[in-house]
Order: structure tokens, then C-alpha cells, then sequence
């Protein structure tokens, strides 16, 4: 395992139930022209206006109701450009937040979106330092509130893109576990998995490194207690508290190391299909388990066999597991949580090529533990269904 590595993460972190009371106090104390991102459902962003509106500043409200799209994005651009803003808030889930860090970066910064963007554009590196980000997450699965990515989706290209820099981490991540009470099963499931599966790559990440798996097992083993708990009883206090904390850990993981093939797929999936992104990770995750094992074990990559066998052992708690029960553990949680297969959502056979062809040069999947060939890819798709 590499012993060389560098680790980054938002300049400063407030975790704790309750903790969006002091959201007002830290607004006014980093801008006083302020870009309020939020999502569909604008109460909570209502409740913190009323709270800031008596301190001498100003406040444009700028609402994401869907994923992130490029035209998405720009409107946000121009709205905090056009207000004069000197601080964005993200106050929401991940989509949200990665339009409030895409918006925080792009504003100083000249040119056009397009000119920054990953595979489908030049990728040119910011220049500017991004305008100050306080993120707020208001559920527990991206981890975006301490990750130095925006992921954006381009209709024209269809397919999801990332926008990233060192310079996109927020400068407070404020992870309240009691704003993600609302959430509902469904949302709960999803958003579960997505940080399992965060959790899951980076640790069996071939770029994996002994902090970044301190993270993984942590999470994983809070996630593997207390998942399937929250999505039955959605006031467990507990149980949010840990899933908040899980999402986080994989949002740190997940900037400092690549991830694997699930989120390879993933981009031009969710790009292709209106699927939640969730959704895509609970439908992959097993039959890449399945594929990566068979293929480290034919390829004899025998340090990289030992980590799904611990990572098996996390999840199930059963200190005699190996890879293969990982696998059985996964299926079962997906099955009881009740997450459709991909096939609901109109993915069929005919979308294989397309899609195995935009997975090969994400760049998610040059984190997966072993090279994939083509015929392996089409088998991850075809069980995904």
C-alpha cells in the first residue's frame, strides 16, 4: 500500500445536532452580500433569511430544483455576478451544494463554464480563488460538503461531468444530522448507498492510502449498523447522526483518491438516463464487487483480494468473512431497502456500448482496483439490470 500521500478537506468543519444555529453568525462574519443557494423546497432557506435579514446585509436566493446542468450553473453565475456577492451558501443535498461550489468558483474566474469542465471540455485549471462557500448538507450520501468537485450535467453531451480544483473546498462545511430528519425513505435509501459506495471504492481504491482507510472503515462500519435503521425509522437519532457522519467520511475519501467503476458508469449513466444518482451506485455496486473480485483473483492481485476481504468482514461483522460475503451483504441491504433495478428506468442492452465506451475515460473508473477490459464492463451492465 502507498505510503506517500496528501490530504485535503474543507478549511474547517462544524458537525453536530443543532449545529445550523449558528449559521446566521458565521454568514455575517465572512460576507455581507450573500448568494443563498438552496434547494426546490425553500423553508429552511426562508427560516435562516429571516435570521440574517436584521444583520446589515443583503441576500439573493438562487434555487436549484433538479440536478445541476450546465445552463443550471451559468444562471447562478450570472445572478451572483450581476448581485455584487462576496459569499455563497449552499444550504441543501448534493446537488445543491455543488452548484453553490461550481457558482463560488466560476464568479472570479473569466472565460466560460465549458472552458473548466472534465472530459467534455479543456479542463483548464481556476485561476481566481473561488468567491467564500459555507456548505450545508441536508442529507447524508454525497459528502459534496467536503469534497473539491462540482458534478454537472451537460444535456448537450449527455453526460454528467465534474468541475474540480483544489481551490472548490468549502470554507466551513456545517453538517447538521437533524436537517436530514425530512428526509424520506426512499431519499434515505438512496443517498445511503451513494455514501456506501463512496466508502466502499476509495477503499479498495488503487490509489488507497492508510488514512484515507481509517475514513473508509469508520464509515462503513457506521453505515453497515445504521442504514437500514434510519430507513425504517427516520426519526433514529442515532442512526442519522451516523449516516451524516458516514456521508462525510466519504466525501473526504472520495476528493483525495479515486474512486472505481460503479461511479465510472455513473456519470454517463445519470447523464443518459433520468435515474437518481443513488439509484445508479445501489444497481451497480454488486455486480462490480462480483467482477472486480473475479477479476483480482485472475489477474493474482492478492493484497488487493485482502481488502475486500476486510471490507467483508466491516459490513457483515462476522470476523471469519471473505470478498464473496460482501457481495451477499450488499444484495440484501439493496433488496430490503427496495431500490428499483436500473431497467425501471429505461436502460437497456442497446445503451451498453455507448455506455461502456463514456465509462472507459471517466475519471472515476482509473481508480478501480484492477484494468477492466471491455467484456468485463458489458458484465457489469448486463447484471445491473
Amino acid at each position: 500500500m502507498n505510503l506517500n500521500f496528501e490530504f485535503a478537506t474543507a478549511t474547517r468543519i462544524i458537525f453536530g445536532n443543532l449545529s445550523v444555529e449558528k449559521l446566521p453568525d458565521l454568514i455575517a462574519s465572512m460576507g455581507n452580500n450573500i448568494l443563498l443557494v438552496t434547494g426546490k423546497n425553500t423553508d429552511r432557506a426562508e427560516e435562516v433569511l429571516s435570521k440574517i435579514q436584521k444583520r446589515d446585509c443583503r441576500i439573493a436566493i438562487f434555487s436549484v430544483e433538479s440536478e445541476p446542468t450546465t445552463t443550471i450553473i451559468d444562471g447562478g453565475i450570472n445572478l451572483a455576478r450581476v448581485e455584487g456577492c462576496n459569499l455563497v451558501v449552499g444550504l441543501g443535498g448534493g446537488s445543491v451544494i455543488d452548484s453553490a461550489k461550481a457558482i463560488a468558483a466560476m464568479v472570479p474566474n473569466k472565460g466560460e463554464l465549458l472552458d473548466y469542465l472534465e472530459v467534455i471540455g479543456q479542463g483548464k485549471a481556476l485561476v481566481d480563488d473561488p468567491l467564500p462557500c459555507i456548505a450545508v448538507p441536508t442529507t447524508s450520501g454525497t459528502g459534496a460538503e467536503v469534497t473539491k468537485n462540482s458534478v454537472i450535467k451537460s444535456v448537450e453531451h449527455n453526460v454528467k461531468v465534474s468541475l474540480r480544483s483544489n481551490k472548490m473546498y468549502p470554507d466551513v462545511a456545517l453538517v447538521d444530522p437533524v436537517l436530514t430528519h425530512s428526509m424520506s425513505p426512499e431519499l434515505t435509501a438512496s443517498t445511503g448507498v451513494d455514501a456506501l459506495t463512496h466508502l466502499l471504492e476509495t477503499f479498495v481504491s488503487n490509489q488507497a492510502n492508510p488514512f484515507v482507510d481509517l475514513l473508509c472503515r469508520e464509515g462503513m462500519e457506521r453505515v453497515s449498523t445504521s442504514l437500514e435503521r434510519v430507513y425504517k425509522n427516520g426519526e433514529d437519532v442515532e442512526a442519522r447522526e451516523n449516516m451524516s457522519m458516514a456521508s462525510m467520511l466519504g466525501g473526504m475519501a472520495l476528493a483525495n483518491v479515486k474512486l472505481g467503476a460503479v461511479h465510472g458508469f455513473a456519470g454517463p449513466m445519470g447523464g443518459m438516463f433520468p435515474i437518481a444518482h443513488g439509484a445508479v451506485c445501489a444497481c451497480l455496486l454488486p455486480p462490480v464487487m462480483k467482477v472486480n473480485i473475479k477479476a483480482i483473483k485472475e489477474r493474482n492481485e492478492v493484497e488487493r483480494l485482502k481488502k475486500y476481504d476486510v471490507l467483508a468482514k466491516i459490513l457483515t461483522g462476522d470476523r471469519i468473512a471473505c470478498a464473496e460475503d460482501a457481495i451477499g451483504w450488499v444484495n440484501a441491504l439493496i433488496e430490503d431497502l427496495n431500490i428499483p433495478s436500473l431497467s425501471k428506468f429505461g436502460l437497456a442492452t442497446a445503451d451498453f456500448s455507448e455506455l461502456v465506451k463514456k465509462a472507459k475515460v471517466s475519471s472515476s473508473m482509473k481508480g478501480n482496483p484492477v484494468l477492466l477490459d471491455d467484456e468485463e464492463l458489458m458484465t457489469i451492465l448486463e447484471k445491473s439490470l
